[in-house]
């Protein structure tokens, strides 16, 4: 696979001469190991110049499954590499990594990996690589056996996850961490949320099966479609007139959960990209307001965007939830939804640079900066008026133990019960594990104002 012609954009902006897929990705990873880059706002980048689909498609996957099987494969490099490569050669090291990862997951045929690896280094512009990718892809032939032996003993390569957060899944969920790692090293399914208002899940349904398009209704999401495999969305009919967008089904569970009601005036906090907002209006077009709130610049252009495609207008706000002294009118609000920013340990399957990008101290921030947006944001509810606390993490710090610490503080707050079909109820919520009627891993917990 060759995008022949194809100009890619490197690191440092300039243009980089024609590369194939394997050197597009190894450029995207060298940015998300080595300056921690989220593959989110790196790849779609270097995805754009490449004209060809299923050579966009072959960048992805390459990228994806190096993330989401990196302690193993870091784990298989160290073992065969018998000295460490300079920091300033992390795009090669990327390129092994890749190379390990055709042959361990995607049974690429010997001779084709090896031999397009050690190509790859060429168009990197380090030919001197070649021989050392070469040797060490062979030495993995030849090992692979040991190597596999070796892996049995050390958890962190078996699970492919960080020991971090190997422990903190088995002290959170002791009958079920096993699980849950399983469904975070699984591929996200593409799972898209029809616009209420312009028809029915079924009616969408029959139109994605005239496109050609295989796909089952989603379990819980009353307007959630999950397809068979992913197709570029610009395939999905409707897509650009806002009348379907990608949302996981766990996602779609929140709005119908905040209990709306015309006239009211309802509050969109860290509201990007806008999926959210978006459902609101269609689950209730007669409020009397729709503030959406985003701190982040680039995350508030996802937000417009995601608005303008669908067709909806909100007082779109560009500001820190946990400041409203920058953006709040002094308008209290009947409801409140919080997507608070969290460590994303729910979402790992579809976005597996959180095992490189996350680390342990990262939860005491998240649980930290949770904590700072419910105090800032409660005296903004008027009496009798809702919030609602969805974060897409499994873990119990930032999750029951936040509400708790919460109420303890707040005698005017009490924890609404929600009642569902799905997920699993806790002490002060109700919780989805990744992968349970294949959604991701999401909590959700109400307050209201007494």
């Amino acid at each position: 696979m060759t995008a022949t012609g194809t100009e890619v954009l490197q690191p440092d902006g300039s243009s980089a001469r024609p590369m194939d897929a394997r050197a597009v990705a190894a450029r995207v990873l060298a940015r998300v190991l080595g300056q921690r880059r989220s593959l989110s706002s790196t790849l779609p980048r270097y995805l754009a110049p490449i004209a060809d689909a299923r050579e966009r498609a072959f960048v992805q996957d390459l990228c994806f499954g190096v993330l989401r099987w990196l302690p193993r494969l870091d784990f298989m490099l160290h073992l065969l590499l018998e000295c460490p490569l300079r920091p300033k050669d992390i795009d090669i090291k990327a390129l092994l990594l890749i190379g390990i990862y055709q042959l361990d997951q995607l049974e690429t045929p010997s001779h084709a990996g090896v031999s397009a690896t050690v190509e790859a280094a060429r168009l990197l512009r380090k030919p001197w690589a070649g021989g050392l990718i070469n040797a060490i892809l062979r030495r993995y032939l030849r090992e692979s056996e040991r190597i596999l032996r070796k892996i049995q003993h050390s958890p962190e390569a078996l699970y492919a996850h960080p020991a971090w957060l190997l422990d903190a899944l088995r002290s959170a969920w002791p009958k079920e961490w096993q699980r849950i790692v399983a469904a975070n090293n699984q591929r996200a399914p593409l799972s898209l949320r029809v616009n209420a208002e312009a028809c029915t899940a079924q009616a969408y349904l029959k139109e994605l099966v005239k496109a050609g398009i295989a796909a089952t209704l989603a379990p819980h999401a009353v307007h959630g479609i999950v397809l068979a495999s992913p197709v570029d969305v610009h395939e999905l009919p409707g897509f650009e007139s806002g009348r379907v967008s990608v949302q996981d089904s766990a996602a779609q569970l929140a709005v119908p959960l905040l209990d709306l009601k015309a006239g009211q005036r309802v509050l969109d906090a860290c509201a990007a990209p806008g999926g959210k907002t978006t459902q609101i209006q269609e689950q209730e077009p007669q409020l009397a307001s729709l503030t959406a709130l985003e701190a982040d610049t680039e995350r508030l252009k996802a937000l417009k965007e995601t608005l303008h495609r669908c067709r909806r207008t909100a007082e779109v706000l560009h500001g820190d939830a946990g400041d409203p002294s920058q953006w709040w009118n002094q308008k209290p609000f009947d409801r409140i939804l919080l997507d608070s920013p969290c460590t994303g340990t729910g979402v790992i399957r579809r976005h597996p640079d959180i095992k490189v990008l996350r680390r342990q101290e990262d939860l005491m921030s998240a649980t930290k900066l949770q904590c700072r947006l419910l105090e800032a944001l409660w005296p903004l509810l008027t009496r009798n008026g809702k919030l609602l606390y969805v974060t897409c993490s499994v873990l119990p710090q930032e999750n029951d133990a936040q509400i708790e610490h919460f109420l303890q503080h707040h005698p005017d707050a009490r924890p609404l019960e929600i009642r569902a079909e799905w997920g699993r109820g806790t002490s002060l919520g109700r919780q989805i594990l990744p992968g349970e009627d294949g959604m991701d891993g999401f909590f959700y917990a109400g307050l209201q104002k007494t």
